[in-house]
């Protein structure tokens, strides 16, 4: 399994229904340790060993528009 990495998004959220679907979402699927959103920022932090591509289909499962910004170190 590949190491653990914390993966940004950007995601369209406008308000709290927004970010709870993403958390929903990504909260149902094996391998996301911590979900992090920053609602004001529009921003979802996932903490995961799971490929960022993997991640970025789950979240556009929600109907948001979004894309990945990068891994933080």
């Amino acid at each position: 399994m590949a190491a653990t990495q914390v993966h940004e998004f950007n995601v369209e959220m406008t308000c709290g229904g927004c970010s709870g679907a993403v958390e929903r979402v990504l909260g149902n699927k094996a391998g996301i340790e911590n979900v992090k959103i920053d609602l004001p920022g529009k921003k979802v932090f996932v903490t995961t060993p799971l490929s960022s591509d993997e991640v970025l289909e789950y979240i556009k499962k929600t109907g948001k528009s979004c894309t990945y910004v990068g891994t933080q170190k």
